[in-house]
């Protein structure tokens, strides 16, 4: 659920405008203001059952407007491909309006309402289509009375002198302010705005559903390269999850609001919305480019771009992340099998004393994290897990000289394990990854121990785990214990344990490159995922797991 800072709020009084964009408008929520339009000309002669129809008709009956036209009504879908634009005379649909009227008076109109749960697009095309069906097809969307970049657009200026720019926006440079009316039932699909949009209503009622920006990855917008991208796929009344998995919590997400005669409702920029429209209703909604928008530097499109998308990859990782930390330590299969005792370096106290004088210090604190018998349990049942699944891989890959007591090169290492795949987890299935899991359930603290622990009694197998286990998953754990332990050392301590952990590798550079290449690899994944989930453009085959 999104935090109550974004919940819609109601206004019995107007803001002023300095009130307005201090505590509204800078907030990116929405608002509803009562009674916001009932001093409006068009409050009082506009409404169909009031004469309104017929105060149209004279002062506009001969002009031309822009309807849209759609087969799958009372559903009205953005896409380009779902519905046209058609020249029709404001007199003509002026007449649907008083033929659904007077059915209405007659008990002969449609009885249906659009619920949330209640249509589907099967049941629009062929079910609801009544004798006046042609006028059920019609919706007047986004029919310009104001167009400040194309005067030309402008299809009803004279109903200008009617309506009155609401207070609180007397000082917005208004974009556009636009005509909605419907003789029927009609539904406006899931989309957002460019622009921070008042919708004002008129006559009837409107339902409206919200979502944030943030709810974006559930709703699956169109791609971004394409000419209906501010508009989701869903259906969101009854989704597809075997398609659309992410849209399984889209509701707990979304917020309803219901618009009667004289409400307004503030729709932020960016927030999608879905608007569902009782017969006759007639609505009115200014536009206007949010402060963000348009203050942004045109240089400097490209630089918050990256910013943003970075700041969206490095939450996409957070996510993987929790899914580790969601998932119970105990459900992984346990490996019982004992730690070599000899088969890479002697367990002795002398021979662990001579393998800290090769690796050049002479400090007691960190020779005793070095003592298989002085580590904590839960250490050596890490231990033991990471060493145990080190020696299963190998095994499986039938390379056993990996976890050999004498030393071999990285580069013949690399040249088998290569060409025995089964050795690398290249798998981003967290389920799949118990090397991400059993360093992630470590305390940065309890790693070094572990750490030291296999550089200076199982040198190869660190290597191996490393080189050759280390999923892109485990290298961004790996690197963030490491940042964490950074900050819970002095400088010299963390100079001692990196001296040992990389001097087990032949090639310690190989070794930095592994555990760089693989977090690399994971913010790519990352990237690749928020691209998919904000923007519609997708990669075959590059999910996370748990996160499409």
């Amino acid at each position: 659920m999104e935090s109550t800072s974004l919940r819609i709020r109601s206004f019995e009084q107007l803001p002023s405008p300095m009130e307005f964009e201090s505590l509204i408008e800078s907030s990116n929520s929405p608002a509803v203001f009562k009674g916001c339009v009932n001093d409006w000309k068009a409050f009082s002669k506009w409404k169909p059952s009031n004469g309104g129809l017929d105060y149209l008709l004279e002062r506009v009956g001969s002009c031309v407007v822009e309807a849209m036209l759609s087969k799958s009504a009372p559903v009205f879908y953005g896409d380009l491909r779902s519905h046209e634009r058609v020249a029709l005379p404001f007199s003509d649909f002026i007449g649907f309006c008083k033929l659904r009227l007077q059915n209405a008076e007659d008990g002969a109109g449609s009885s249906f309402e659009l619920e949330s749960h209640g249509i589907t697009e099967s049941d629009s095309v062929d079910g609801c289509l009544t004798n006046d069906g042609v006028a059920q097809q019609i919706y007047l969307a986004q029919v310009p009375i104001l167009h400040v970049e194309s005067e030309d657009k402008v299809q009803l200026e004279t109903l200008r002198e009617d309506i009155n720019t609401p207070v609180f926006l007397k000082e917005k440079v208004l974009a556009s302010v636009n005509l909605w009316m419907n003789s029927a039932q009609a539904r406006s699909s899931t989309h957002y705005d460019p622009h921070h949009n008042l919708l004002c209503l008129v006559s009837g009622c409107k339902r409206v559903l919200l979502w944030p920006p943030s709810a974006s990855p559930m709703l699956y917008p169109m791609p971004i390269f394409g000419e209906s991208s501010n508009h989701s796929l869903l259906a969101v009344e009854n989704p597809d999850l075997l398609v659309y998995p992410r849209a399984k919590c889209l509701m707990e997400y979304s917020q309803k609001i219901i618009l009667h005669a004289g409400d307004a409702l503030f729709i932020p920029e960016g927030w999608f919305h879905q608007v569902d429209s009782d017969d006759l209703t007639i609505a009115v909604n200014f536009w206007w480019p949010s402060n963000i928008m348009s203050g942004m530097s045109e240089h400097m499109d490209a630089y918050y771009l990256r910013r943003i998308l970075k700041r969206l990859a490095d939450k996409e990782m957070n996510e993987v992340l929790c899914k580790l930390s969601s998932s119970e330590i105990q459900n992984m299969k346990r490996h019982t099998c004992a730690l070599p005792s000899s088969g890479e370096a002697g367990s002795s106290s002398g021979e662990l004393n001579l393998a800290c004088g090769r690796k050049g210090f002479k400090g007691r604190e960190l020779e005793q994290k070095t003592k298989l018998n002085d580590l904590e349990s839960h250490a050596i049942q890490a231990l033991h897990e990471l060493v145990s699944l080190v020696h299963d891989r190998i095994s499986a890959a039938d390379c056993g000289e990996l976890v050999q007591s004498e030393p071999i090169r990285s580069s013949a290492v690399s040249a088998e394990v290569e060409s025995k795949k089964a050795t690398r987890t290249n798998s981003f299935c967290l389920e799949d990854d118990p090397a991400a899991k059993i360093l992630w359930n470590l305390e940065a603290s309890t790693l070094e121990s572990v750490f030291l622990a296999m550089a200076f009694n199982f040198p190869r197998t660190l290597e191996a785990l490393i080189l050759h286990l280390l999923s892109p998953v485990a290298a961004e754990v790996l690197t963030r214990k490491f940042d964490e332990l950074d900050h819970l050392t002095t400088k010299e301590d963390r100079n001692k344990f990196y001296q040992v952990f990389y001097g087990a590798f032949d090639d310690q550079f190989a070794a930095m490159d592994a555990i760089l290449n693989g977090k690399e690899s994971f913010s790519l994944q990352a990237f690749k995922n928020v691209l998919d989930k904000y923007l519609g453009v997708n990669f075959v085959g590059s999910s996370i797991p748990g996160i499409r």
